[in-house]
C-alpha cells in the first residue's frame, strides 16, 4: 500500500453512470461529521483506519474488511476511531436503485461483512476513475446492486405506521419540496394541521434529528450538486437557501471539512485531491 498523505483532503465528482449521484473520496485526520442525512443511499468502504458513527441513535463502526450501507433520510454522524484518521471511498446512489422498504434492514445492519461485495465496489471505483470505462462501470454497478438487494431482502418492515411517524414523513416531504425556499415552523404546522411542538417532537423522534438540522443537511446536499456542476459559491449560497456565502461556508466546512470553493474546484475525474497530493489504492 502507498504511504498515507499527512493532511486531510477530499475529491468528488459526478460520473456519467446512471444510478450514481456522486463519487466521494476522502482522507480525514480530525474531521468529525455532525448528525446529518442524505436523500440518497450511501455506500462506503474504508481503505485505512476506522470510523465510528451513530445511525438512528445506535453506535456502529466501519472497518476496512466490511462494506457500510446507509439509507436515505436516516440521521448519522461520523468520526475517526484512530489517532491517524481514516481514508474512505463513497458512492452516493440514487434512492430508486434500492427498495425504499428495505431501509429498516440497512438501519439494523449497516455493516456488511462481504468480501466479494467489497472487491466489486473497489473495482467499480477503479472503473469510475478511468475515462471511457462507463460501460464497465454500469456493469459493475449492476452486480453490486444485485448483491446489496440479497442482503436487504432479509428484513423488510411491515405493518401500519403510527400517526406521529406519518406526520414526520409529511414534514420531511414538505422540507424536501421547499429546501431552498424554506418554511417557518408556524407555516409548516398550519399546512400539516399539527401543533408546532408536536411537529418537532414527532420529526425528531422519527428521524433522530430536529427539522432545522435536517433542512440544513438537505441544503448542503443541494449545494454539493451545484458546486460540482461548476456554479460559484456565492450563487450556490443563494440557490441552496443559505443567507449568504459565509453562512454556506460555515455549514459546509462543518459537514464536509472543506470549503465550498475548494470543493467546487475539484477536478472532474476525481483523481487529484484538494491539496494536490495523490495516492493510489492497494
Amino acid at each position: 500500500m502507498a504511504s498515507r498523505p499527512a493532511g486531510s483532503h477530499v475529491s468528488a465528482w459526478r460520473p456519467a453512470v446512471p444510478g450514481i449521484a456522486e463519487v466521494f473520496h476522502a482522507h480525514f485526520v480530525d474531521h468529525a461529521y455532525p448528525a446529518h442525512t442524505h436523500d440518497v443511499w450511501t455506500l462506503l468502504i474504508v481503505d485505512d483506519g476506522a470510523i465510528r458513527f451513530d445511525l438512528d441513535r445506535h453506535r456502529h463502526g466501519a472497518l476496512r474488511p466490511s462494506v457500510t450501507l446507509l439509507p436515505p433520510h436516516v440521521p448519522h454522524d461520523g468520526r475517526s476511531a484512530t489517532r491517524h484518521g481514516f481514508r474512505k471511498r463513497v458512492l452516493y446512489l440514487d434512492p430508486s436503485v434500492l427498495d425504499a422498504a428495505a431501509t429498516g434492514a440497512a438501519v439494523d445492519r449497516p455493516n456488511l461483512p462481504d468480501r466479494q461485495l467489497r472487491r466489486r465496489i473497489h473495482q467499480l471505483h477503479q472503473a469510475l476513475a478511468r475515462p471511457g470505462d462507463g460501460f464497465e462501470a454500469d456493469s459493475r454497478l449492476a452486480l453490486i446492486l444485485e448483491r446489496l438487494n440479497l442482503h436487504l431482502r432479509r428484513h423488510i418492515p411491515t405493518g401500519d405506521q403510527p400517526a406521529a411517524h406519518v406526520l414526520a414523513v409529511r414534514l420531511r416531504e414538505l422540507l424536501d419540496a421547499r429546501t431552498a425556499e424554506g418554511v417557518t415552523l408556524r407555516e409548516a404546522a398550519g399546512l400539516l394541521h399539527a401543533h408546532p411542538t408536536h411537529l418537532v417532537r414527532a420529526f425528531t423522534r422519527t428521524y433522530g434529528l430536529p427539522p432545522h438540522s435536517y433542512l440544513t443537511s438537505r441544503r448542503i446536499e443541494l449545494a454539493r450538486r451545484l458546486l460540482l456542476a461548476g456554479r460559484r459559491p456565492a450563487e450556490v449560497a443563494a440557490e441552496a437557501g443559505f443567507h449568504d456565502q459565509s453562512h454556506l461556508t460555515r455549514h459546509f466546512k462543518r459537514h464536509l471539512g472543506v470549503s465550498p470553493a475548494r470543493y467546487g474546484s475539484l477536478p472532474a475525474t476525481g483523481r487529484a485531491v484538494v491539496d494536490d497530493r495523490r495516492w493510489r489504492y492497494s
